[in-house]
């Protein structure tokens, strides 16, 4: 890499960007083959809920945490440790559905561990990536979530077929000890002090502002003491802040619902196994890949060409994401084939992650100081949204079940994305109404 002069913060890149690939394989693989075992086991739809929820608990509760600890003992280590906390989780728990309190524990772990991983991630780019990289370096970074959702689909359904439910715990620890032994190799903490140039226009500098005070760099060496105390008070009643959090919410929901219950849905409203449906079965995360940076690229292109301001920009990305979302999630049970439900669940999430461009990129616009702040308390929404969304479907599975004596018909699954679709119009005018470009945190 030397001799091909290739910048080591391009290595720390495309390791970020496997690391969250890695993970939703995980996530993904997790869902379908429990889903397997759980049928075979014949446990109920709402004992299922509760288990495929148990990951977003701990999820939930280690975000804030992360980032604390990434800020204090290092992105870069924090990183690791979770990447061998959660493969040795997999690699070490049977996959046995009548084992719950087991299998509970475990996805609790899992999920603490996996909480920790976005906010290191941000620690390391912050470090090693320049500020007029650090678009597409997120970018790239986070687009590595809906191609290993994409790879799990493809790929698992047809392991767990001819290697059983628990090859995939297998399979997915050895992925983890991989990337984990390519980071231990290759990461290392930049070389701050040979770059000062690169030091005073942000290399290394944290985006969790944990301490009442931080001392500000100068470019002559110097240092000068400002107050960086959190404005929690200001966070916390703001409507541009609450109109990211009620569209990071939304988002989650429909996707983890979509995550852990589409196997499901293709099984028993047309039963038809994963295994049987070749290569669509990924075009939904595949989509998702594709969406995210196009929108990633229209919000640069509006905004740099002048053709948009930066408010309406986001405005209208996230309101053309979230509204064509919302009739695709609504139409998904209607249609007869599983052709169809692809093709829906498809535009569902491509659109969602397209509406990304809008809500998601919001924190660096109203709050660039407390950024990471900001995406800790909306990312702990959607995490709660997963929480809430995967167990109230199954709940929801369970009454259809007595209401419809099955849950082959359109009527069993109305609700399951009907609740979604109208979150999604709801979050769309919330956005409309209190969202801003313009930075209101100083």
């Amino acid at each position: 890499m030397n001799r091909m002069n290739f910048p080591k913060r391009y290595l720390i890149v495309i390791l970020t960007f496997f690391s969250t690939f890695v993970c939703y394989i995980e996530r993904v693989g997790f869902s379908i083959a429990y889903t397997v075992a759980a049928d075979a086991a014949g446990i109920s739809e709402a004992s299922k809920g509760l288990l495929l929820s148990a990951f977003f608990w701990g999820y939930a509760c280690s975000q804030v945490p992360g980032g604390w600890a990434a800020q204090k003992i290092g992105g870069r280590k924090i990183l690791l440790l979770s990447f061998v906390i959660w493969s040795s989780t997999c690699f070490l728990v049977p996959l046995d559905p009548n084992r719950a309190t087991v299998l509970i524990v475990a996805r609790l772990l899992v999920g603490v561990a996996q909480g920790f991983i976005f906010p290191s991630i941000h620690t390391v780019l912050a470090q090693w990536v320049p500020p007029h990289e650090r678009s597409r370096s997120v970018s790239l970074t986070t687009s590595g979530m809906y191609l290993g959702a994409a790879m799990g689909m493809l790929f698992l359904p047809s392991l767990v077929k001819f290697k059983g439910p628990q090859s995939v715990f297998l399979a997915e620890a050895a992925l983890g000890v991989m990337w984990s032994l390519l980071w231990f190799e290759y990461a290392t903490d930049p070389p701050r002090s040979e770059h000062p140039k690169a030091t005073a226009a942000g290399f290394g500098e944290s985006l969790l502002p944990t301490k009442a005070s931080q001392k500000m760099k100068v470019e002559n060496g110097g240092s000068t003491v400002r107050t960086a105390q959190i404005p929690w008070r200001q966070i916390l009643v703001s409507g541009p802040v609450w109109a990211i959090v009620v569209n990071n919410f939304t988002f989650h929901y429909a996707l983890y619902v979509l995550m852990n219950w589409l196997p499901t849905f293709f099984e028993q409203r047309h039963q038809v196994s994963l295994q049987e449906m070749g290569s669509s079965k990924m075009m939904p995360y595949f989509n998702m890949f594709i969406f995210s940076n196009i929108g990633g690229v229209l919000a640069d292109h509006f905004i740099t060409k002048r053709i948009m301001s930066l408010t309406k920009s986001r405005k209208f990305l996230n309101t053309v994401g979230f509204m064509v979302a919302s009739v695709a999630l609504m139409a998904i049970p209607i249609f007869r084939t599983s052709g169809g439900a692809i093709f829906c669940s498809s535009v569902a999430l491509g659109f969602l992650a397209f509406g990304r461009a809008g809500f998601a990129v919001n924190h660096m616009d109203i709050a660039p100081r407390y950024a990471g702040i900001l995406m800790g308390v909306s990312n702990t929404a959607g995490t709660l949204a997963g929480v809430i969304g995967v167990h109230l479907t199954g709940w929801l599975l369970e009454a259809a079940k007595v209401a419809y004596a099955d849950l082959s018909s359109p009527e069993s699954w109305r609700l399951v994305f009907c609740i979604p679709g109208f979150l999604c119009i709801f979050s769309s005018f919330a956005f409309l109404l209190f969202s801003t470009g313009e930075r209101i945190f100083d």
